[in-house]
């Protein structure tokens, strides 16, 4: 066989076997993930239903837009490494403004500072930006 035929066959290996293994990496991507309100007192609001998958493969949000492990003021967590819960670190009922915000805080500032970005991008529109300030546009009815 000649170097170019080698070379094309080379690259269709090398491009399933990464193929195959983002497959492998996205079946373990939850589709959604329930975002409950646990620890709030009062608990006000009804939990939220977050479209992980649909934010990773859709939207293409990298991972550690949202899931992070700080070391020295640098996001030190990557891929694979283990997916703590938001509570573990931030808590519910501490006030804002103390070393690690608030749950409410965290969430609220990653979410709408996410849209307000798409916003100004033009992604998404400034009629569909006001409708997420409304709690019911996200958090679902207390059951």
């Amino acid at each position: 066989m000649n170097k170019k035929v080698i070379s094309v066959l080379l690259v269709m290996v090398v491009s399933v076997f990464f193929m195959s293994m983002h497959s492998l990496m996205a079946t373990d991507t939850p589709d959604e993930v329930t975002i409950n309100n646990e620890g709030y007192e009062p608990d006000k609001k009804g939990p939220v239903t977050f479209e992980h998958n649909k934010h990773v493969t859709e939207h293409g949000i990298a991972c550690t837009e949202c899931h992070h492990e700080y070391k020295d003021g640098k996001n030190v967590w990557k891929e694979g490494d283990p997916v703590k819960e938001c509570i573990e670190c931030h808590n519910p009922v501490k006030e804002e403004g103390e070393e690690v915000i608030n749950l409410k805080a965290a969430f609220h500032k990653n979410c709408t500072g996410c849209h307000k970005a798409l916003a100004k991008d033009g992604k998404i529109t400034k009629k569909e930006l006001k409708a997420l300030k409304k709690c019911s546009s996200c958090h679902q009815k207390k059951s």
